[in-house]
């Protein structure tokens, strides 16, 4: 079997789970919805040619997937057009095996893209399914009607066919099918089902981001918690960074990076989860290279050593210390700075601030202090 084509369709609006950024794009689990899949092909050993279906008009936003894809398209208005558009940047041999996939979708494993590739070898197309387990009503009707479930199927993605099937179904995606499966369908094709996965639902509505996190998590419950605490003292200086966030003060905080209180709470809140000492056994305050260094570099890279852990984040908490400045003006800002630093949805991510009430070093306003705890979860499978 010659080298699959992986089209990962994300040009929908997502506009049902709510927000602005559709869900596709999201953070789930430290990273983009899309990551998942895309690491998931990324990973088997098969290959594949990858192909990434972004909105109309977002080409520009989105060139950062250039570098972890083969092509990256531009959809349509439909969901046949979009796929259409990825079938179209590609000439390869009648027989090649293309899988469509869902970028809303984030469960999908090896062991899965395996499963359909074998099963394509027995028919024209092959996609996962599953039983329907719920009762089904048809309510049309003035009276409920009883339907019988036993010949219905949940169908999933990927669905995988040849090249040649699925382009001459397709064509230009004039018409607009429900899945990829009705074109082929539509044409006399013979299709096998495989057992699908509950891990690989869709993202629909805003409530499925949590179920499909827990499914993709398999289960897995046991966290690791690491705490962070750091002071620097009040100097020269007409401003603050606190969690990324230049705050105009009086005084600047001293120290030999930006002195970030909150975000070196937080590296050293996750190198101590990883039991992997602190911020200053990576980032020695002795070396002249990290003077003046953006603390952003230093929190990359405690979740960077995270995730090649096997681990995600799965939230922070972070307190500043101090009598001024105010905190309060600053804080969702220093939200959004710290959920996309670490891919995480803001939700997974508490700044807060207190004060010691005159007491201390704080209270004497001779400096500030950080707290901060994170919560790491184990990683989800791709195999």
């Amino acid at each position: 079997m010659s080298r699959p084509i992986a089209i990962i369709v994300a040009a929908g609006q997502g506009k049902r789970t709510g927000g602005e950024t559709p869900k596709q794009f999201r953070a789930l689990l430290g990273r983009r919805v899309i990551d998942w899949s895309l690491a998931a092909f990324k990973a088997h050993p098969s290959e594949p040619l990858l192909i990434i279906v972004v909105p109309r008009g977002t080409l520009a936003d989105h060139q950062d997937f250039s570098a972890l894809c083969d092509h990256l398209v531009e959809g349509g208005q439909t969901r046949s057009e979009s796929v259409a558009a990825g079938l179209e940047v590609v000439d390869v041999a009648a027989n090649t095996p293309v899988m469509i996939h869902d970028a809303a979708r984030p469960g999908l494993s090896g062991r899965m893209i395996t499963r359909l590739l074998a099963a394509l070898e027995e028919a024209d197309a092959a996609a996962p399914a599953l039983m329907v387990s719920d009762a089904l009503k048809d309510v049309s009707g003035k009276r409920l009607v009883t339907l019988d479930r036993s010949p219905l199927r949940r169908i999933q993605t990927p669905q995988v066919f040849r090249y040649a099937d699925i382009c001459a179904a397709i064509g230009d995606g004039a018409r607009d099918y429900v899945d990829d499966l009705e074109a082929v369908e539509a044409a006399g094709r013979t299709v096998k089902l495989v057992s699908g996965e509950a891990r690989l639902g869709k993202i629909t509505y805003e409530e499925d981001f949590e179920v499909i996190a827990s499914l993709m998590m398999g289960g897995q419950t046991v966290p690791r918690i690491g705490s962070g605490y750091d002071v620097h003292q009040f100097g020269e200086g007409d401003h603050v960074t606190l969690c990324g966030v230049r705050i105009p003060h009086t005084h600047g905080l001293v120290g030999h990076s930006d002195a970030d209180i909150g975000w070196h709470a937080l590296t050293d809140a996750i190198l101590g989860a990883l039991a992997l000492g602190d911020i200053g056994d990576h980032f020695p305050p002795s070396d002249p290279q990290w003077e003046g260094a953006d603390s952003g570099v230093f929190l990359t890279h405690a979740a960077k050593l995270a995730d090649e852990a096997g681990y995600i984040i799965a939230n922070v908490d972070i307190t500043l210390i101090c009598e001024a400045p105010k905190i309060k003006p600053h804080r969702e800002a220093m939200r959004i700075k710290t959920a996309e630093l670490l891919g995480l949805e803001r939700s997974k991510v508490s700044v807060k601030a207190t004060t010691t009430e005159k007491l201390g070093f704080e209270g004497r306003q001779e400096g500030m202090a950080g707290q901060a705890v994170a919560v790491l979860a184990p990683a989800p499978k791709l195999d």
